[in-house]
């Protein structure tokens, strides 16, 4: 059931969390990798191909494979995440949260009130979750999990406030974008010293205020560092790289 009941609190419970990376637009990608052993799977609609009408028709086959879906919404496409919600997604990670009142926006859109100001309409979540309406009202804050993506020099500066807006469960580190941020444009190596020293920064001031700390891998290699690391939940490349390993891994031994 994707408004998985245990899911935020198996966010904290000392377990780190892999996830599935999807950008294809075919749900049957996302519903084949949420049979595979990830703990849930993230649907990106930020800059994968895969888009609202495709997404809600995954959300609801990587439910029956018993997983929690995510949503990457594009930058600033705050009501988005709403509908994705409603829809009966867990999680929503939102890019480019770079002011406090960004965080605000992102909270009133994730949480209903007194927290927030999501608006009724649940009706997918309703029939995916069992609950009845009143019920469902009453405990979907504590259902769901909305991650504030961290990735720049502006947002590292002020994670704290970020942190300590209500309604926003944890960050989601971006690497990439990270990294190209702190080297001034140079390049993107998301596993550099500056980053680490960044990513160590990050997870500390998380730690220190309760909350969820996340954070995207090039690979399987670079997500066990990360988990070790001490982050909450690691998502795993994507499905393109997976895609595209294993065709190198099966032309390889084939003309081996």
């Amino acid at each position: 059931m994707p408004t998985h009941p245990s899911f935020p609190k198996r966010l904290k419970g000392g377990t780190p969390l892999f996830t599935a990376w999807c950008g294809l637009p075919d749900p049957s990608i996302a519903a084949t990798l949420a049979r595979e052993d990830f703990d849930a799977v993230v649907l990106d609609t930020q800059h994968g191909s895969i888009d609202f009408a495709a997404s809600v028709q995954a959300i609801p086959l990587i439910a029956a494979a018993g997983k929690p879906a995510i949503v990457r919404i594009p930058v600033g496409d705050f009501a988005s995440a709403s509908r994705y919600l409603d829809a009966g997604a867990s999680g929503i990670i939102a890019p480019m949260i770079n002011t406090v009142e960004d965080a605000k926006r992102l909270a009133a859109f994730t949480k209903f009130p007194p927290v927030g100001e999501r608006s009724w309409g649940a009706y997918g979540a309703l029939a995916l979750t069992g609950l009845e309406p009143g019920e469902y009202l009453r405990t979907a804050n504590d259902l769901t999990v909305s991650f504030a993506m961290v990735e720049t020099r502006e947002a590292l500066a002020i994670i704290d406030d970020i942190l300590a807006v209500p309604g926003i469960d944890g960050v989601f580190i971006g690497p990439s974008d990270l990294s190209i941020a702190l080297s001034g444009g140079k390049g993107v190596e998301p596993t550099s010293a500056e980053v680490d020293r960044a990513l160590d920064h990050a997870l500390a001031r998380v730690k220190a205020a309760g909350k969820i700390a996340a954070i995207y891998a090039v690979s399987g290699a670079r997500a066990a560092e990360l988990s070790a690391k001490g982050f909450h939940m690691v998502s795993i490349g994507s499905d393109m790289s997976m895609l595209r390993t294993g065709a190198h891994a099966a032309l390889a031994a084939a003309r081996a």
